[in-house]
């Protein structure tokens, strides 16, 4: 299944995409795609419900996307796990998953405007493959850790350079402003990802390629990430881990190249669809 979230800013509903690309408004199913929802069979009910009310109203494709799940309690990422982009950013290949975390509030859909926060001066873009959880994790196996999985989706890893490396302290700071997380267009269950090691990753700024590889190109791969951050924290199902980042990043460029008011950001994984971010200036 694809799940998707639909509506204006606060008020989406749940809903599923089709095979033939319509959406169908689930909501009369009662329950939201949250921590409720995964960690309580909700794919198997949801997946039931599909199955009996094949008439169900569908959503316009004018109608906005949102995130395709609810909030999650939080957001890990992965900093440099491709080796291209570790070589770019003159790091090392860690040795070990490295780990920091994206404020919540960053969360929103996946065509809705970037938003340079007040005094950026340095926003960067990253693709990346996000992976949300299905079922509480804690010291899992990594021959355990895909059971754990509820599907995938689309991310975009946004970052204001100068916030994260210039102004001290941790990661954190460049990486939680306000629609810093655009996620989807949706969440694909497993089966509809078979390949999840070896999907084609690509991003473009104002129609010019910038990031163009594969999630095959990772240090670490899905299984590892989920063990390993379980031997950290308790992982709650609908958490989002974002697995890193390609190279060809702005930071990357000689001389770096960050985001302006006015410039377009498109990108897209493989069998996870396509997003679209336009960027505007905090107001």
């Amino acid at each position: 299944m694809k799940l998707i979230r639909f509506g204006e800013r606060g008020q989406e509903k749940p809903g599923v995409l089709l095979k033939d690309g319509s959406r169908v408004d689930a909501s009369a199913l009662g329950l939201d795609y949250d921590e409720a929802f995964f960690g309580g069979g909700g794919l198997a009910k949801l997946d039931s419900w599909l199955g009996k009310n094949s008439s169900a109203p569908r959503v316009a494709l004018s109608v906005r996307l949102g995130s395709p799940t609810c909030r999650p309690s939080k957001i890990v990422c992965i900093g440099l796990n491709y080796r291209d982009h570790a070589a770019e950013t003159k790091a090392e290949a860690p040795k070990e998953p490295v780990l920091f975390f994206k404020a919540t509030t960053s969360l929103v859909g996946p065509n809705d405007d970037l938003v340079r926060p007040r005094n950026s001066t340095k926003v960067d873009w990253e693709v990346e493959l996000a992976v949300v959880i299905g079922k509480k994790a804690s010291y899992v196996s990594k021959e355990q850790a895909l059971y754990h999985v509820a599907g995938y989706a689309l991310h975009n890893d946004y970052s204001e350079r100068a916030f994260q490396l210039e102004r001290g302290g941790q990661w954190v700071k460049g990486k939680s402003a306000d629609t810093f997380a655009p996620l989807g267009p949706f969440l694909a269950t497993p089966d509809e990802v078979p390949n999840v090691g070896n999907l084609k990753m690509w991003l473009k700024v104002n129609g010019q390629t910038r990031q163009n590889s594969s999630t095959s190109n990772m240090i670490f791969d899905v299984a590892t990430l989920v063990s390993y951050v379980s031997q950290f924290m308790t992982l709650l199902p609908g958490d989002v881990i974002s697995t890193g980042t390609p190279a060809g990043v702005g930071l990357g460029m000689n001389p770096p190249v960050y985001l302006q008011a006015g410039d377009v950001v498109e990108l897209g994984i493989e069998g996870l669809g396509e997003s679209r971010q336009q960027v505007r200036e905090y107001r």
